[in-house]
C-alpha cells in the first residue's frame, strides 16, 4: 500500500519507502512470534537468550544497547526470565553497579533448542531475494540505522 500524503516527490518516496520497511518488519515479527509463543517467550525474552548464547554473559547495560531497549525495559524481562530459571544475575564486586546476566542450564538448553528453528524459518524467508540483494538489503538498513541512532543521540 503506498502513501495516500500529496506531498512533493521526495516526500512521496521516503513515506513509500518506510511503509514498505515497517510492513515487512511488522510481517517478519508476527511470523517469529508464532514460534516464541509456543515456548512461552516474547521477542526480548527471545533476544536476550539468544545475545547471552552467541556472546556469552553480558552486563545489564550492554545488553539494552545491543537490543535497542531501555533500562527499565531490560530490567523488566531480565526479571522475568529470571523468575523462569533462564538467567542469573551477579552484582560486579568491583562496580555494584554493574549487574552481569549469565544463561542457566535450562536456559541454554531452551534457546539451544529453538534457534535452529527460528534461523531456519528467517533463511526460507529470505530465500526470495538472492544472495547479493540479502547484501544490498543488510547494507541499507545498516545505514539507515545508522543515520537514525546518530539523529537520535545528536537531539536527546
Amino acid at each position: 500500500m503506498a502513501t495516500h500524503h500529496q506531498g512533493t516527490q521526495e516526500e512521496e518516496r521516503a513515506l513509500n519507502a518506510f511503509i514498505a520497511l515497517m510492513r515487512a518488519a511488522d510481517s517478519f515479527a508476527a511470523l517469529l512470534k508464532v514460534g516464541l509463543a509456543d515456548q512461552d517467550l516474547s521477542g526480548s525474552q527471545f533476544g536476550i537468550l539468544e545475545t547471552l548464547l552467541h556472546l556469552g554473559p553480558l552486563c545489564q547495560k550492554d545488553l539494552a544497547t545491543k537490543l535497542l531497549v531501555s533500562g527499565g525495559n531490560i530490567t523488566l524481562v531480565v526479571d522475568n526470565l529470571e523468575k523462569r530459571g533462564l538467567v542469573t544475575r551477579e552484582r560486579q564486586v568491583e562496580d555494584r553497579r554493574l549487574v552481569t546476566v549469565s544463561l542457566t542450564a535450562a536456559g541454554k538448553k531452551l534457546i539451544t533448542s529453538i534457534f535452529p528453528k527460528h534461523l531456519a524459518t528467517i533463511v526460507a524467508h529470505f530465500s526470495i531475494l538472492t544472495p547479493a540483494e540479502q547484501d544490498v538489503l543488510r547494507r541499507l538498513c545498516r545505514t539507515l540505522g545508522t543515520q537514525t541512532r546518530n539523529t537520535r543521540r545528536s537531539h536527546g
